[in-house]
């Protein structure tokens, strides 16, 4: 049996699910992607090629690997997008949630299905019909829950709005130990720039108690407050709008001192660096093309308690 255990973003990591781009397929028509940056490359004809991210994944699989992480690789769907594993699953203390995420991406969940009969059935939560939730919303830390979500308005006119209020009270309710606190992300279905994906897209909590924050991705100044005002202003690390849009808040955390960052990311690395992190590079520009890097391609299984 697998064991499933994570209660914040950086205790170090024992087992993960890290996605694949094999079989990933051709490129997509414009009006089949579902996030601007992905639609901005395939206009642009610059959009990645599967060896290209094949390369980048392995070479992440090796920063993994030299840590003694435990991973575990979805099975092979043929022109399907399996990069982003985030989304189809997340663990909460000891629950593997298993939500309902767009239609477009139902067939995911097949790849990691040899993973889920491993786990407890008991274990394992499948969140209510009307329930939407994805992985890169939800951040565990500690006695909190950080869930990145969109009000009915924006969550009915953006196609890039993935979590609802209805998944912010399901997990409220299934955990109530937490302090389950929900953040309203900005969006845009057309300008990458302005559009927060996902929580993960704007902010990332590393370290024991620092974090990278790029304010402009909060529609609310009181959630960016809420957040400034936890952390303590000199424990956060702010990132510009273009940083945003490269993904610099979208780092992992193998453990509270080692960092995995895309290699271009060279201010944060410093700033890190001097802060007394251990920073890994990996070569990832390719797969952030479409809007996802580093933490929305993993799924830890199991941190240490």
């Amino acid at each position: 049996m697998i064991n499933v255990f994570v209660n914040d973003e950086t205790s170090p990591l024992r087992a993960v699910i890290l996605g694949t781009a094999k079989g990933v397929g051709d490129v997509p028509l414009v009006d089949d992607a579902y996030d601007p940056k992905s639609k901005e490359h395939i206009a642009a004809g610059t959009y990645p090629k599967e060896a290209d991210m094949v390369k980048e994944i392995e070479a992440f699989a090796k920063v993994l690997e030299k840590y003694n992480v435990k991973i575990y690789r979805p099975e092979i769907i043929e022109d399907y997008n399996q990069i982003f594993s985030r989304d189809i699953g997340f663990v909460i203390e000891n629950k593997f949630i298993k939500p309902r995420i767009l239609k477009d991406r139902k067939e995911e969940i097949k790849g990691i299905q040899y993973i889920l009969e491993q786990i407890n059935p008991d274990q394992i939560v499948t969140v209510p019909e009307n329930v939407r939730v994805e992985g890169g919303d939800v951040m565990p830390w500690k006695d909190h829950l950080f869930v990145g979500y969109s009000e009915k308005e924006d969550f009915e006119e953006y196609i890039v709005a993935r979590t609802n209020r209805a998944g912010l009270e399901f997990l409220a309710n299934e955990f109530p130990n937490k302090k389950v606190k929900g953040f309203q992300l900005n969006k845009s279905d057309e300008v990458a720039k302005d559009n927060a994906l996902h929580l993960d897209c704007c902010f990332q909590p590393i370290g024991e108690n620092q974090a990278i924050i790029y304010k402009g991705g909060f529609k609310l100044e009181e959630d960016y407050n809420y957040l400034k005002d936890y952390f303590g202003e000199e424990n956060l690390i702010h990132i510009t709008r273009d940083e945003m849009y490269e993904m610099n808040s979208n780092v992992f955390s193998i453990s509270p001192k080692v960092i995995v960052l895309e290699e271009n990311f060279s201010r944060l690395a410093g700033i890190l660096e001097e802060r007394g992190y251990t920073v890994e590079k990996v070569p990832y520009s390719e797969i952030s093309k479409m809007e996802g890097l580093l933490r929305c391609s993993t799924l830890p299984l199991e941190r240490a308690q």
